[in-house]
């Protein structure tokens, strides 16, 4: 297909706003690595909600919702939807915990929490196992979807949207810091949500589709649009909704999802003027990114079944894409095609907003990593301001780089989503219970961490997963997996916690003392400490974490049910929307009595 001028106008505009705000920022941020990683912990909650929204928003995202759809139907994404949980608990319990903790980066957590020789390799060993692993294998799925629309809607080479995408990427973010990185979200943000409802309100009515009506009576698709599973379907119904409502939500850590916060999520709570304006943040994020942005993605991949009903089809209408490129992920690629001239010059810079601000978060959380947690604290303990902004520019520019060489070697988008769960399956409930737990220590996640990564890894690439998987005659069922890990690592965790020694009082008081984390799970380290003459309790405030929970649960169901109410209201199911407009109606009412009985409130 070839832009109009009209198109490349558009696309030209928005690349040269996007550099002009690096180079306009640069020399603030530049200033110091407080600046440069956390903006000087001067951010509002809306900007700061914002540019959470954006980040998770990458290319891949309307790809990966696209090949669920297409797979499993509109109910496959419960398998991120149930992430929804992980973040009511960190808005209404742990945002205020983590801005009280006033670390630069979550991983420096381990150095409060923790202690000796044990924290200080939890913390370097994980900003290289973070910063450098997850953050290039996150990257280059992103990455991989940039260089599926390259190829389906401008006929490029791989290697020539890798260079293209990333170029201008890698410039402003090593430019403009974390300050860059929000300040762009923002603009991104409307540029990214404008041309996703765009294009679904144009495909949805191509003549080849037909409308909203059409799509429904298609057989083909009308299998696809229930947003909960088949119950009659025992195996689809325990593997898409109640593994991931029951077990994969706090058990599994998951970028962007992690239990207790943490990752840039906790980068943005951190970079926030006040403990108000981190759970503002939070709260707003979760709003935006569950009750307002699946629908255009989810229309776009029904439509799609109706054009492209199966791979063989893609593959017949786009026979220069290479074989191992061809999925399902491509239809979104496959529908933007058909978007004329002006509209598809704002959708290529929307999914090019796309790409840059998941790229651009993720390129400098993950530099904050390794200046922060690996550079000042194993290389350079005397490191100066200048050089620790240096070292954060260099590694920008190398996490970059490794991920587009990775992207180039990967295929598909849903693999690598199911590799990140299976590594971080049965660490989840550490990064909950380490807030309110004493007896959690160090070595409960260093030995969660490999446990889950070493059972993942030799589950994929060894004959043990059709040992015990296999889909006839393995000694548990397929959809036994992740539930597997989970419990092995849980259960070696556990042992490990009461076979070590646990923190120190010196360590576990001052933690205490700082954060004020309250409930029966410290109370044997403050009768302790009041035996000793020793106060760590600060306050008199009540202990917020009930009240936390009951405002999580109603946050929850506003949430829900504002998704669903939506979907139905464009399937035409008037009753069922009606029912559920109705029940965010009363969770938000109810929601907002609980919110005012707790302590702190957004200001």
């Amino acid at each position: 297909m070839e832009l109009s001028t009209l198109d490349y106008s558009f696309i030209i505009v928005f690349f040269s706003l996007v550099l002009g705000i690096g180079v306009y920022v640069s020399k603030k941020s530049g200033k110091d690595s407080n600046e440069f990683f956390l903006s000087g912990r001067t951010m509002p909650w809306w900007l700061l909600g914002l540019s959470m929204v954006a980040t998770t928003f990458s290319t891949d995202t309307p790809n990966l919702v696209t090949d669920l759809v297409r797979d499993k139907g509109v109910s496959g994404n419960w398998g991120w939807w149930c992430f929804l949980l992980t973040g009511m608990l960190t808005v209404f319990v742990y945002a205020k915990l983590w801005r009280k903790s006033n670390v630069k980066t979550d991983l420096e957590f381990y150095e409060l929490r923790y202690g000796g020789k044990p924290a200080s390799f939890l913390r370097k060993f994980r900003a290289v196992y973070l910063g450098v692993l997850f953050n290039v294998i996150t990257m280059s799925a992103v990455t991989l979807a940039a260089i599926k629309i390259g190829g389906i809607m401008l006929g490029l080479e791989p290697w020539e949207t890798v260079v293209g995408a990333g170029l201008i990427t890698v410039v402003f973010s090593a430019l403009g810091g974390f300050k860059g990185v929000v300040y762009t979200d923002f603009l991104l943000f409307f540029v990214a949500m404008g041309g996703a409802i765009g294009a679904a309100f144009y495909l949805v009515n191509i003549p080849e589709v037909g409308g909203i009506q059409s799509i429904i009576n298609n057989d083909l698709v009308r299998a696809k649009m229930d947003i909960l599973p088949d119950s009659s379907d025992t195996k689809t119904f325990i593997t898409i909704l109640i593994i991931p409502l029951a077990v994969q939500w706090w058990a599994t850590w998951y970028p962007g999802g992690e239990p207790g916060g943490g990752g840039y999520i906790a980068q943005r709570m951190l970079a926030a003027k006040n403990e108000n304006h981190a759970i503002g943040a939070t709260f707003f994020f979760n709003i935006m990114h569950y009750a307002l942005r699946p629908w255009p993605w989810i229309l776009v991949a029904l439509a799609s079944l109706v054009v492209y009903p199966d791979i063989a089809s893609i593959s017949e209408a786009f026979p220069n894409v290479p074989s191992d490129k061809l999925g399902h992920d491509l239809a979104y690629s496959a529908m933007l095609t058909k978007l004329p001239s002006g509209l598809l010059g704002i959708v290529l810079a929307s999914l090019v907003a796309a790409y840059m601000s998941t790229i651009s978060t993720q390129l400098n959380w993950g530099s904050s990593y390794l200046v922060f947690d690996f550079y000042k604290q194993q290389i350079n303990p005397n490191a100066t301001e200048k050089q620790m902004v240096a070292v954060g520019r260099l590694s920008t520019v190398l996490l970059m780089v490794l991920s587009a060489l990775l992207a180039l070697a990967m295929q598909n988008a849903m693999d690598v989503f199911n590799l990140l769960l299976s590594f971080g399956a049965g660490t989840g409930l550490i990064f909950i219970l380490r807030w309110f737990w004493w007896r959690i220590n160090a070595w409960t996640e260093i030995s969660a961490m490999f446990a889950s990564g070493i059972l993942s890894i030799l589950i994929a690439t060894t004959s043990l997963k059709e040992i015990l998987f296999g889909a006839e005659n393995g000694l548990f069922p397929d959809w036994a997996e992740l539930p597997f890990i989970m419990i092995v690592t849980t259960i070696i965790w556990l042992v490990a916690t009461f076979m070590t020694q646990p923190e120190s009082k010196e360590v576990l008081r001052s933690f205490y003392h700082k954060i004020q984390p309250g409930g029966p799970g410290w109370s044997k380290v403050v009768d302790e400490a009041k035996a000793d003459n020793v106060e760590i309790v600060t306050t008199k405030e009540k202990w917020s974490v009930p009240s936390g929970i009951i405002a999580m649960l109603l946050g929850v169901a506003l949430v829900y049910s504002l998704m669903f109410a939506t979907g139905y209201w464009i399937y035409g199911r008037t009753t069922s929307a009606l029912v559920l407009t109705g029940v965010a109606l009363v969770s938000g009412f109810l929601l907002i009595k609980a919110w005012n009985r707790m302590k702190d409130h957004i200001l």
